[in-house]
């Protein structure tokens, strides 16, 4: 289904609402929008396979702009807005955009980078004048509401967090079919898996340009809900909109958790949070220890799924499994697993290797990148893609995340997963964010650097650094312990709460 389908039931139903503002959009709204904009963009001479770029805040346009992409067989690309601006113009100009839209908030980067992204043919700005841009709504009001008869379906491709290196575009096929016809894998896997339909009211706090939030608000939308989010996270907001709105599904990363936990408990105490019925998790592993105290404060509800941007594969772990299987993201609902060493032969069953995904088919390619691309396939199963994540599967067929290959650091030839120690630090009294990295060592080759965040008001230095070095002694192996501690006022994470591991990297093995 898609918002025509429901904008003729129930045409002023909220399809999103902007909380904290007077910003919502129904569904007879985004219906006739979506359309009016899917002609003038056929008007503008785009045609199906084309790429629309949207650098904005969180905004309702931006849903606007996602069912015009998705009603014309369009690329959506939505572009990270905390990025530098030669790193957005080098996303805009990477992904072959022929439209950018950008929020009038970000002005500053969308009239310096006009100049270098010869490939727009069309600059629009909706929330205020930007100069070098047109205006978005007029440019939408200037479409007819005319329904097409062919809406062949379109889909996003979106860029990597870059936590590693330079984003990469990951793009799929475009679906054969039209749109609002059944055969989305998204509204299959997670709208069925979770329940969702007319009646959720889905919060998510985290940017639209994130593939979570987007894709989720798809779904939600295809099945006629509402989606709520917001302009930034913050964690009593989020309390009160839950509690004003009866929240039915909402979606948090595990470093949402982690703020959502040190509020003081009369203010948790204060909000309602018991209209939810599915408070879904991914994007890093979740603390074994973090996941208990939530399922405690919000109940049984908690859903963790593993997925990426690539969509190669998914697994889903529901409340009661996890209490069976701590620390799993779950087992396969999407492709099929196969765990293999560094020589591409696969591992029994308990031991660690690269996670790969098998599927009738590769599901993406990095765009106008075939060596990434190839190097995301298994050497001798093309059809087998790896995110480059490590874990192991145990006898049942439960996925045990451990970290990315990429984070993994080689002490003395032995293998250490930095996640492991950040989860034993994550709730510790005098830590408010750490990151477990390697830098290099003479004798070594790494070691194990931890950097601190510390909790409001702990002093950093030796003490801490000591209480700190206990506890983890107590609790994973020696060789684990960090060698050194650092201390900071603050850790690099995107607004999804990836931590970007490369710039600590540099900035430390350089200390």
């Amino acid at each position: 289904m898609y918002p025509a389908v429901h904008a003729a039931v129930t045409p002023d139903k909220p399809a999103v609402i902007l909380a904290g503002t007077d910003q919502r959009l129904t569904y007879a709204e985004l219906e006739t929008r979506s359309c009016r904009l899917a002609n003038a963009f056929r008007d503008a001479g785009l045609v199906e396979g084309d790429i629309v770029a949207v650098l904005s805040t969180n905004a309702i346009e931006i849903f606007e702009v996602y069912w015009a992409c998705l009603r014309s067989g369009l690329y959506l690309t939505p572009i990270n807005s905390h990025l530098a601006v030669p790193e957005v113009a080098y996303v805009v100009d990477d992904c072959d955009a022929k439209v950018l839209i950008i929020s009038a908030d970000l002005a500053g980067i969308a009239t310096e980078i006009v100049g270098s992204v010869p490939k727009v043919g069309t600059f629009l700005a909706y929330g205020g004048t930007v100069p070098g841009y047109g205006d978005y709504h007029a440019f939408l009001a200037s479409g007819s509401d005319a329904v097409p008869e062919d809406q062949p379906r379109g889909a996003d491709m979106l860029y990597s967090s870059g936590t590693t290196g330079r984003p990469k575009g990951v793009k799929p096929a475009l679906p054969d079919r039209q749109v609002g016809e059944p055969g989305d894998p998204y509204v299959a896997v997670f709208g069925g898996g979770y329940a969702m339909g007319p009646d959720s009211v889905y919060l998510s706090p985290a940017p639209l340009y994130h593939a979570a939030p987007l894709r989720f608000g798809m779904v939600i939308q295809s099945l006629g809900g509402t989606v709520i989010t917001t302009r930034k996270f913050d964690p009593e907001q989020c309390l009160s909109i839950i509690d004003e709105h009866h929240v039915t599904h909402s979606q948090w990363v595990p470093t949402h958790f982690v703020r959502l936990l040190r509020l003081p408990k009369e203010i948790r105490d204060s909000y309602d949070v018991t209209s939810q019925t599915h408070a879904i998790h991914a994007a890093a592993p979740c603390p074994v220890e973090v996941k208990r105290e939530m399922m405690a404060w919000f109940g049984p509800i908690l859903h963790e799924y593993y997925a990426s941007t690539e969509a190669n594969g998914v697994t889903m772990i529901g409340p009661d499994e996890w209490a069976a299987k701590p620390g799993s993201v779950g087992r396969a609902k999407l492709g099929v697993i196969h765990v293999c060493n560094d020589s591409g032969t696969e591992v029994p069953s308990g031991d660690t290797g690269l996670v790969y995904f098998e599927r009738e088919a590769m599901p993406f390619v990095y765009h106008g990148d075939p060596e990434k691309t190839s190097g995301a396939q298994h050497p001798s199963h093309p059809n087998w893609s790896t995110c480059g994540d490590i874990g192991f599967v145990d006898e049942e067929g439960f996925l045990f995340l451990r970290d990315r290959k990429a984070f993994t650091i080689i002490s003395g030839g032995v293998n250490i997963y930095p996640q492991e120690i950040e989860d034993c630090l994550a709730l510790h009294p005098d830590v408010f964010d750490v990151a477990v990295v390697g830098i290099p060592d003479p004798e070594f080759g790494e070691s194990v650097l931890a950097v601190i965040q510390p909790a409001p008001g702990v002093v950093a230095g030796p003490e801490v650094e000591d209480r700190l070095i206990q506890h983890l002694r107590a609790s994973v192996a020696g060789y684990k312990v960090p060698r050194r501690i650092e201390f900071t006022e603050t850790l690099p994470r995107t607004p999804t709460g990836k931590l970007v591991k490369r710039v600590l990297q540099e900035q430390y093995s350089l200390a």
